[in-house]
């Protein structure tokens, strides 16, 4: 969403964030005309210049920034006194502009909350390209992307809550997440199925850049119905289950062996509960091992 706009007006010399990154109080965005744009955390946008004598909220959010960046050590009161005019030049000396103990409206960008993943408008803020001021150009992104899977209504019902789905990320590596919940457009008959990480973590933890912040990125994914298992094999048709509901396989002696069942499927289970190499009864009723 937009949270920012630029109000320097001349050319844009040099862009200095990319899509994606996460800044902090002071962060150098870009610069018109060689001079510096920052971002700050404020709720107030910058809306006049800020020197000598001034007071106001946004004096205390500039005051916040200067103390963030290592400059500003008195009080944070609205107060522009000769302490936050000394923090100024000497953060105006860091950034290469000549000191004046003034910041210039254009020269900070108020974002209501820091640090955050931020992209600029590539349409306005690229290098060469001419600003009059006043232009929405920062957008506040989440600290981690929206992962979702498209699917028919058949396939929403193998995805149950819990369902683990491996994503392949743009480099390469394996990204885990798990399935949370479903929406369905009942227009186009579509189902979204909602994805998060384990605990409700980030799926892509701290290689969420790989992602592209515009648009939608389409990333391989493999959706693990039955997770992998180990454990003895034998037909379905070896197991019976009891009154009390205990699964059980019979030996060549007929005497019944309690077992678990780990997984099933295409008429075979994996089992646990007996030795390797017991012989049992195949179906469970018949009588010949």
């Amino acid at each position: 969403m937009p949270v920012g706009a630029n109000l320097a007006a001349g050319v844009v010399t040099q862009v200095i964030v990319a899509a994606g990154d996460e800044v902090s109080q002071g962060a150098l965005l870009y610069r018109v005309n060689q001079r510096p744009v920052v971002i700050a955390q404020g709720s107030v946008p910058m809306f006049r210049s800020i020197g000598r004598d001034a007071e106001g909220v946004d004096v205390a959010q500039l005051q916040e920034m200067l103390t963030a960046a290592g400059f500003y050590r008195g009080a944070v009161d609205g107060r522009a006194r000769s302490g936050t005019v000394a923090a100024v030049n000497a953060w105006q000396k860091s950034l290469g502009v000549a000191p004046s103990g003034v910041v210039e409206a254009a020269d900070v960008i108020f974002v209501p909350s820091l640090p955050t993943r931020v992209s600029l408008d590539e349409k306005v803020i690229a290098r060469g390209l001419s600003v009059a001021g006043g232009e929405q150009v920062v957008r506040g992104l989440p600290a981690s992307p929206e992962f979702t899977i498209p699917a028919t209504d058949s396939q929403a019902a193998m995805m149950p809550t819990g369902t683990r789905v491996e994503i392949t990320s743009p480099e390469g590596a394996v990204w885990e997440g798990f399935a949370v919940d479903q929406t369905r457009d009942n227009e186009s008959a579509t189902v979204t199925v909602h994805l998060a990480g384990a605990a409700g973590a980030s799926i892509c933890g701290d290689a969420c850049a790989q992602v592209p912040v515009t648009g939608q990125a389409h990333l391989s994914s493999q959706v693990v119905t039955v997770e992998p298992v180990v454990g003895l094999v034998v037909p379905s048709a070896a197991l019976v289950s009891g009154a009390d509901g205990q699964i059980s396989v019979i030996d060549e002696s007929g005497e019944r062996m309690p077992v678990t069942v780990v997984a099933a499927a295409r008429g075979m289970s994996v089992i646990e509960g007996v030795a390797d190499g017991t012989r049992v009864r195949v179906p469970a009723n018949g009588t010949t091992p």
